[in-house]
């Protein structure tokens, strides 16, 4: 049975934790195929607030099973954390595994991390200190200690030891920063293993057996297209691949396991850290942005950069990612605008441009149209039809812009908070 994908179309944030525990329900497998725990996807269902960062987006339901895949780091200090905090709020998670072939952030990923971002000065990326970077950066130079590694107490001190090694040298010599202690951190990740040997598994396997037993499953990504490591706002992006196209690394599968590509946009647009942002607002528009949707990061609670939504990037990134599903998140939060803009163009050193450049600069700007707003409170609404006009007229110019469909379109942070605006394609694919 062939698969579904849900990537996020921007910057992040755009609301892909809520869509696959939606989609969930209705699957086997939800699988994360890459990042780390540097991202963060809210759930909210109820008076209850779940935040996942490493822990796929399905397990609120008992009968999924989640899987954190091959391409995903993983801490496992913060994996215990968030499956205990899950615990604490009643959810099961006998049915949340990891991949033995997925690499382990170590103490001094998150040092390295802290420490090249101090070195950088005002050139630095705005990382979140959890060392994504370094832990991938192991992987590419073949000195990574991977999950397996764990497992085997020789393998993993003769590996763990030229690791300290070589991070000690590069510490003191040159960041001219202390030494870490090779057996405090050998004796504290023993500890990690065996709280976590039940988990692990060997995903590649696993994954396929469900495929082939026409089993339903929901691919999930951490971070967006436009923070793509081949394909985003370089550099000033993550260090995995977060397009459908990781999926297949991540997760270790062929491309005919994939057929719904359901990609995520909010109805405008946010980012996180530093980096070009041609569509950005910096006025009070912003702020009412920002409080209306609560935009502030899941897991660094950063205030995130507001902007109008930008049909330029959007259109790259469903190019990139072959999406043939669209999902709209967070319209309700324009709901209190006069006049809402959109980017159809942008502005380059005085030159007009109707594509994303590969070279990005901050000084590129956005060139709008104004579409009226709807003044209306929309986060009660369920039916399409129902939805005001100027607001229909704003998903149309979307989508005829985008020569694509809208699947669903969110318009609240609670799990029923939503219009399926085309139903027979909803259930012909998730049912």
């Amino acid at each position: 049975m062939p698969s579904n994908v849900i990537v996020g179309l921007q910057w992040g944030d755009e609301g892909k934790g809520k869509i696959t525990d939606l989609l969930a329900k209705n699957s086997d497998y939800v699988i994360r195929y890459q990042g780390g725990n540097n991202s963060g996807h809210s759930i909210h269902i109820k008076n209850r607030h779940f935040i996942l960062h490493l822990v796929p987006s399905g397990v609120i339901y008992s009968g999924v099973k989640c899987i954190v895949g091959p391409g995903v780091v993983i801490d496992p200090k913060s994996l215990i954390q968030e499956i205990q905090n899950l615990e604490s709020m009643e959810i099961n998670t006998h049915q949340v595994f990891l991949a033995k072939r997925a690499h382990v952030t170590m103490p001094y990923h998150r040092l390295l991390d802290q420490y090249q971002e101090e070195a950088l000065g005002d050139k630095s990326i705005g990382t979140t200190h959890k060392g994504i970077g370094p832990t991938y950066e192991d992987k590419i130079a073949r000195i990574g200690i991977r999950v397996l590694d764990l497992l085997d107490l020789k393998i993993f001190y003769e590996k763990l030891k030229y690791n300290i090694d070589l991070k000690n040298k590069i510490f003191t010599k040159i960041f001219h920063r202390e030494p870490i202690s090779f057996q405090s951190i050998y004796e504290e990740y023993i500890e990690y293993a065996k709280i976590l040997s039940n988990r692990i598994i060997d995903a590649v396997y696993e994954i396929h057996d469900a495929f082939h037993n026409k089993k339903k499953i929901l691919f999930e990504g951490a971070q967006a297209m436009l923070l793509d490591i081949n394909y985003g706002t370089y550099p000033y992006v993550t260090t995995s691949s977060t397009s459908t196209g990781g999926v297949c690394t991540g997760a270790g599968i062929p491309t005919n396991f994939l057929k719904n590509f359901i990609g995520i946009t909010k109805a405008y647009c946010t980012r996180v850290g530093f980096g070009p942002f041609p569509t950005e607002i910096g006025n009070e528009i912003c702020d009412i942005i920002r409080k209306k949707g609560n935009e502030y990061g899941a897991t660094t609670k950063r205030p995130r950069r507001c902007g109008w939504l930008d049909l330029i990037a959007l259109k790259y990134s469903c190019m990139i990612n072959g999406i043939n599903n669209l999902v709209i998140t967070k319209l309700d939060v324009l709901s209190e605008l006069e006049i809402i803009k959109i980017c159809v163009k942008y502005k380059c050193d005085g030159e007009i441009i109707q594509y994303f450049p590969a070279n990005i600069k901050k000084n590129v700007k956005g060139v709008y149209i104004d579409l009226p707003g709807w003044k209306q409170d929309i986060s009660h609404i369920h039916e399409y039809k129902d939805l005001p006009k100027n607001c229909k007229k704003y998903i149309k110019f979307i989508e005829d812009y985008l020569n694509l469909e809208t699947l669903l379109i969110s318009v609240g942070s609670e799990r029923n908070q939503n219009i399926i605006k085309n139903k027979s394609l909803f259930l012909k694919i998730f049912t």
